[in-house]
């Protein structure tokens, strides 16, 4: 609880997010220009909020997009409990805790080829917001996650064949496992045990091994269910969960970052073009260094211009709402205001 506390100073005292951010010297340069796109994007989330906290366009009324959303809020230091979001951030916490079922998933709409990835993200969302929001929120939070945490590690625990152990898929009940959705399962599993829940540290291990074994030993590269399927937007993922779990500079994230280098130019036009971008700028801000500065550059100056004039970025793989949530989280990880993307301080002294 000691880290989770620490974790959540970051995000209530100004100063600190101030000295974080003057701190990484490539967000510096892009500080004036990044603040009021993410803001403008923010503002635009907040008014196509529908009043029961759900969203318009393709998946909206899922619990995921809402945690999303949520998320977004967060990632620039606004709180629930005061500022000018209070009311989304509540109506986004207060729908995904309106739609858990008794067995602990949290279901609501159309959540694509099954509920996992939406109950992975909203679980996470849930975990990152607990202890900033008012005592009866805080009540049902604290009530929501213990079932939605035994529903992941359920769901991992499925017989599957040797090569999908450790992960999971589109359902609890699924016998086979992806990178996608077991990277936001695995977040979401850390982010709760960072927040002081008994998830056991082999459930951890295991889902760092099922994402090891789809890592081409090679390139580096991770794909979704074999070593090379949609590689240029999984691997940043890869990279992402490997650092947050203990493998910090290791050969495999060296390896996984080196292959980002590679191809990232490549990604706009890619069918998943905005995931593979929140998670190669989570990954390689992670990583640090070089990595992280020269995909900064690159990504800023991308996408900045792609903003529309109310404030939204559209995503092909997922509409509008989407598209805005994963480029406002992607922005402002220099910000680490979310507690599960908190980095390392010494992160570039050995660069």
């Amino acid at each position: 609880m000691k880290a989770r506390f620490i974790a959540l100073m970051l995000c209530l005292v100004a100063p600190v997010a101030i000295a974080a951010e003057a701190a990484d010297p490539v967000f510096t340069e892009w500080k004036d220009r990044v603040d009021p796109a993410v803001e403008s994007a923010l503002e635009y989330l907040a008014r196509v909020q529908k009043s029961d906290g759900s969203f318009p366009e393709s998946y909206g009324d899922s619990t995921g997009i809402p945690a999303l959303a949520g998320m977004a809020f967060l990632s620039k230091g606004h709180l629930p409990t005061e500022g000018p979001y209070t009311q989304a951030l509540n109506r986004s916490i207060d729908f995904v805790l309106a739609n858990q079922r008794n067995d602990g998933l949290f279901e609501k709409g159309n959540a694509g080829s099954g509920p996992m990835y939406a109950h992975n993200i909203a679980t996470l969302f849930l975990s990152e917001v607990s202890g900033m929001v008012d005592p009866e929120r805080q009540k049902k939070i604290a009530a929501a996650l213990p079932p939605a945490l035994k529903l992941i590690l359920q769901a991992q625990a499925v017989k599957k064949e040797a090569r999908h152990q450790g992960g999971w898929r589109y359902h609890p009940g699924s016998s086979d496992s992806d990178t996608s959705c077991s990277g936001w399962a695995l977040m979401a599993l850390r982010s709760a045990k960072l927040n002081g829940a008994a998830v056991p540290d082999q459930s951890i291990a295991d889902a760092v091994g099922y994402l090891g074994r789809h890592q081409d030993e090679k390139e580096g590269a991770f794909g979704y269910m074999n070593y090379g399927d949609h590689a240029r937007s999984l691997t940043g993922m890869g990279l992402l969960c490997l650092e947050l779990c203990g493998k910090h500079g290791s050969p495999e994230t060296t390896k996984a970052a080196d292959y980002v280098m590679k191809t990232f130019r490549d990604l706009p036009g890619d069918q998943f073009e905005f995931y593979g971008n929140y998670y190669n700028a989570q990954g390689t801000f992670q990583i640090g260094g070089r990595y992280w500065s020269e995909y900064a550059n690159w990504m800023y100056e991308t996408y900045l211009k792609k903003q529309s004039d109310d404030g939204s970025w559209n995503s092909r793989e997922a509409g509008r709402i989407y598209g805005t949530c994963m480029m406002v989280l992607a922005f402002t990880v220099p910000y680490r205001q979310l507690p599960i993307y908190q980095r390392d301080e010494t992160v570039d002294e050995t660069e």
